[in-house]
């Protein structure tokens, strides 16, 4: 089985936070309750997506996963395009903004070879997608062909220099006698598909070095400060005594650039 067939067999069995998220006796109360959490865990997302912002303009999402961005941005009225490697995205992606009578163009399609033409959006957006391509500098390279001239690309990819990492790195690297374990090995075979990446910043730069304008921002996320349940997948007594000992105080003051999320906006 290739890269790609494996990064789309994971996510298909369950899209993104499906299992964690979605709660509620109706569909539509399921898919309301997983807009509410998602936006209290991770509320620098409206800020960086600024959905107002796009009405009756261009918009492309890479990646659409459960639908609760893209739904943000057809509720203020963008001309919007939705893809994304996994048939389970996009079904659920179709009923969540059929249950709100609002539209998109959706597509199954991978983000290495984009379905658009060159020129097409005023915004291309990915929350959280692009590092689990196989090839994600092609990806990249297919954003910067599908904006404008003048377009904004928002994409957050992973951070490698994070506390996810370190944390995984003492559980997977240390904890079992292997130290010299790259960080890139963790995030390809502990942190979510098969392959992921992390970059540094000065990697994050290379990735879009096509584009005129680039500015980086890390976040401290509540998987670095273990103050949700996501890790649920490495369960185990360490992660159990982590949640209560952590020093949540200390990373926040002294690493605070040292989260997961890395939010990248790029000019062409």
């Amino acid at each position: 089985m290739n890269a790609k067939q494996q990064v789309h067999d994971f996510w298909n069995e369950a899209s993104c936070g499906e299992d964690l998220y979605l709660k509620g006796e109706t569909l539509r109360q399921k898919y309301y309750q997983q807009a509410k959490d998602r936006y209290v865990l991770e509320p620098y997302i409206r800020e960086f997506a600024d959905f107002p912002s796009y009405t009756n303009r261009q918009v492309l999402e890479i990646g659409v996963g459960l639908g609760a961005d893209h739904q943000k941005f057809a509720e203020a009225r963008a001309n919007l395009h939705g893809c994304d490697l996994t048939e389970r995205a996009i079904d659920h992606t179709r009923e969540r903004l059929a249950l709100f009578s609002l539209r998109s163009d959706l597509r199954v399609a991978d983000a290495e070879n984009l379905p658009y033409e060159t020129g097409t959006f005023d915004l291309v957006y990915s929350w959280g997608v692009i590092h689990h391509s196989p090839d994600t500098p092609r990806v990249a390279n297919e954003i910067f062909r599908v904006l404008k001239p003048g377009g904004r690309a928002n994409v957050m990819i992973y951070h490698k220099h994070s506390w996810v990492g370190y944390l995984l790195w003492l559980r997977y690297g240390l904890a079992k006698g292997k130290p010299n374990t790259s960080l890139a090995t963790i995030y390809a075979n502990y942190l979510e598909s098969p392959g992921t990446k992390a970059y540094s910043k000065v990697e994050a730069k290379q990735l879009f070095a096509s584009f005129s304008q680039v500015s980086i921002q890390t976040v401290l996320t509540h998987a670095d400060l273990l103050s949700s349940q996501a890790g649920q997948r490495h369960r185990s007594w360490l992660l159990t005594v982590s949640r209560w000992l952590y020093p949540r105080w200390l990373i926040r003051l002294f690493f605070p650039e040292h989260g997961l999320y890395m939010m990248i906006s790029a000019i062409k």
